[in-house]
């Protein structure tokens, strides 16, 4: 057998035109193609296959192959998110809840979120409050030492010759150090304060894209639960798979969220730069989630609308005196005997007189 070569090789013909009794020549491709030819080891000529004619043939012997297209299968962070395990752990955990009660799905969103609420980032919500308590009684212990480190270092100063800036410095790494002594010894360092979100956060998500999978259709679940919800509204939202076209529920949502961010702002009597920015910042989130919550399934907007419900409903629980006295938080100076009171009249003299 003798070797073969495949070359590619583009046939170009001549076509002879008269202008004014002139001939030219003129190239004209007519095609392309890929020719198989044969190599004669002996002679080192190239010998084209040729067809049934004779002639060189232009018909392709192998053929050009089709480009391919390159796809990736690579999914977007918000896909990868709604297909992960905690989503589908939420999807069976609502879809359980409401076979096993056999409420119609509003009344199973809205029952489920109470129970988590409750049980989750209620005792949360306490020990944050515990944390901040002791932070705050810590106030008056830390001002005294600051006083008495400020002596000392003077005197240091004094003794060693330091500059001002050695003075600052000292002073800061002593207290930062006192300052965490404190923390450890009363288990109150305020990063603890922050469990309660990190909970809350995850939690939030996953619910809401668990009732999006489950609207949709994508979740890993039987295909009834999506015509459940389709049937598992009520009043002015019978079909939960579709928006709220009366945003009733996208603004309610927006007004209970300025209700809360409110009722923080109110318990701070003198907000620091950062406070107030961060204050704000939530406000405009409250703001912005009324036309996010307009866009997306009933299903969704109901949760979120729930979860806020309840989260007002805690956090005017944890402002209860006797609530307060059996969870046994420590006194602060913002505690009030009437705090509902001294909260509507804070609401009356801010946004009304």
């Amino acid at each position: 057998m003798w070797p073969k070569l495949t070359r590619s090789v583009t046939f170009v013909t001549l076509r002879i035109c008269r202008q004014s009794n002139l001939a030219t020549l003129r190239p004209h491709i007519r095609s392309i193609s890929h020719c198989s030819s044969c190599l004669d080891s002996r002679t080192q000529t190239i010998q084209p296959l040729c067809g049934r004619s004779g002639h060189p043939s232009i018909t392709p012997a192998l053929g050009l192959q089709p480009r391919r297209t390159i796809t990736t299968d690579r999914s977007s962070w918000y896909e990868s998110i709604s297909d992960s395990t905690p989503v589908h752990l939420m999807e069976q955990l609502l879809v359980s809840t409401q076979q096993m009660t056999g409420l119609p799905w509003w009344a199973s969103i809205m029952c489920t979120t109470l129970t988590l609420r409750t049980a989750v980032t209620l005792p949360l919500g306490i020990y944050q409050t515990i944390i901040i308590a002791k932070v705050e009684a810590l106030q008056k212990e830390i001002a005294v030492l600051a006083r008495q480190l400020n002596v000392e270092v003077a005197v240091k100063a004094k003794e060693k010759g330091w500059s001002e800036k050695t003075c600052r410095y000292r002073f800061k790494k002593n207290l930062k150090r006192i300052v965490s002594e404190l923390y450890v010894r009363d288990n109150c360092h305020p990063y603890k304060a922050s469990l309660l979100i990190w909970v809350q956060l995850p939690m939030w998500v996953c619910l809401s894209l668990s009732l999006r999978n489950l609207s949709l259709g994508m979740g890993h679940v039987p295909l009834a639960s999506e015509a459940g919800l389709a049937t598992g509204g009520a009043l002015w939202f019978p079909d939960l798979t579709l928006p709220d076209s009366t945003w009733i529920i996208p603004v309610s949502l927006g007004i209970i969220n300025l209700l809360i961010t409110e009722m923080f702002a109110l318990r701070q009597l003198e907000p620091s730069k950062f406070q107030k920015y961060v204050t704000h910042f939530i406000r405009g989130i409250s703001l912005v989630m009324i036309p996010i919550a307009a866009t997306v399934p009933s299903s969704m907007s109901l949760y979120w609308l729930s979860s806020s419900c309840v989260g007002l409903a805690h956090n005017l629980l944890l402002r209860s005196p006797r609530f307060r006295g059996v969870c046994r938080i420590p006194p602060t100076r913002l505690d009030s005997e009437t705090p509902y009171k001294d909260i509507a009249a804070a609401f009356v003299a801010k946004y009304i007189k």
